[in-house]
């Protein structure tokens, strides 16, 4: 049986989505993904929540960080980390300031923001993604250009973005790379985000934001092609640094929830993927990454390339893809070896020494990693 949710108004069906044409969706936004979770937490929320928003705070973290509710609805976890962090992320949404999440790539940033929108305006699709020929247009209007030649410049003619259909309707925009946006397009912000107005001098007209309206953007200031945010800019945002995971149970049980729900997404066979696998990957990831082994012992030399969690998912999803098309269904060394060679290896002169090192000086020292040792000599 089919079911409209509340939240984005899309149909679902067990783990499989529709879009309003009845075709299925490869990857459902957030709102239509959980639309029942969300509505079951609309339905049971009793706490103030302000003005526009769709949930209160307290169910926002509740649907972020998971929980049970009352009537026996589970709310499964979005996002595995501090409980703090995510209450001041919220928090900030409820002021006047803007919010950034900063962080490396594969902390999840992106994630939290859409489930953050999702939560608060039902809404996670009003989306500017940043790059370096981004023009000022994207973040302010543009115009249907074939009208305002036969019209002249008129609401009609005019494109709003997705920053001035949030100011609209009270919601959430979300600007992902904000810091590969071209410095002078990111202070055209600077307006929208302390006076709440949107000039439009060509129709003598502005647009005032309403109630519910932020902006989440995010920002990985240690990547290439990175343009520096002014002071200006930077002071009406509350910066939030998105950690990576703590532990490697914490990292494990991450990789494993989301290479489980890719699996059902892209309708994969049916897979074994041995816990010892990912947890041998995240290990590998974490010693590599902090520059010694998870017991401290011995000093490893870090690659360059980032090897973060989202990697982490990456590889184990191809594995699984191998074991199923191509094997016998149960993950193994073998299927893992290849992509997280090429995870490691980006530079190929300077990685594949510190990854062959480390395989010589680490991976082969120990006994219960000896498949994993030889399926990786093969490939490098």
């Amino acid at each position: 049986m089919q079911k409209e949710g509340i939240f984005g108004g899309a149909f679902y069906h067990l783990d499989t989505f529709y879009d309003m044409n009845n075709q299925t969706v490869l990857r459902p936004h957030a709102e239509q993904t959980y639309a029942a979770e969300l509505t079951a937490l609309a339905v049971a929320d009793p706490h103030p929540k302000p003005l526009n928003w769709k949930l209160s705070p307290r169910a926002v973290v509740t649907y972020l960080l998971g929980g049970m509710l009352e009537d026996g609805t589970e709310i499964e976890p979005k996002y595995y980390g501090d409980k703090r962090l995510v209450e001041v992320a919220i928090a900030t949404l409820a002021t006047d300031r803007a919010l950034l999440l900063v962080g490396l790539p594969g902390t999840a940033k992106t994630w939290v923001s859409e489930h953050l929108a999702a939560a608060i305006s039902g809404d996670s699709t009003l989306l500017v993604q940043g790059t370096a020929g981004l023009p000022e247009e994207a973040l302010r209007y543009g115009w249907n250009y074939a009208r305002l030649l036969a019209e002249g410049p008129s609401e009609a003619a005019l494109t709003p973005s997705p920053v001035m259909l949030a100011m609209q309707t009270g919601k959430i925009a979300r600007i992902e790379e904000l810091t590969r946006i071209p410095s002078d397009v990111q202070d055209a912000l600077i307006t929208l985000l302390s006076e709440k107005t949107l000039p439009i001098p060509e129709l003598n007209n502005e647009v005032q934001a309403l109630p519910g309206f932020n902006v989440i953007a995010t920002a990985n200031d240690r990547d290439r092609g990175v343009n520096e945010l002014s002071s200006a800019l930077r002071r009406r945002f509350n910066t939030i640094v998105m950690p990576m995971p703590a532990t490697l149970e914490e990292e494990t049980t991450i990789v494993q929830t989301r290479v489980e729900k890719l699996g059902r997404a892209l309708h994969l066979p049916p897979t074994g993927t041995p816990e010892k696998e990912i947890r041998r990957l995240i290990a590998i990831f974490r010693e590599l990454r902090n520059g010694q082994t998870e017991d401290g012992r011995a000093k490893v030399k870090s690659p360059s390339s980032t090897l973060s969690t989202a990697e982490a998912i990456s590889v184990i999803h191809n594995g699984q893809t191998l074991a199923a098309y191509f094997g016998n269904g149960e993950v193994s060394a073998r299927d893992i070896a290849s992509s997280l060679t090429g995870a490691i290896i980006k530079d190929p002169i300077q990685d594949k020494g510190i990854w062959l090192e480390y395989l010589e000086t680490v991976v082969k020292n120990r006994e219960e990693w000896k498949d994993l040792y030889e399926a990786c000599r093969e490939v490098v």
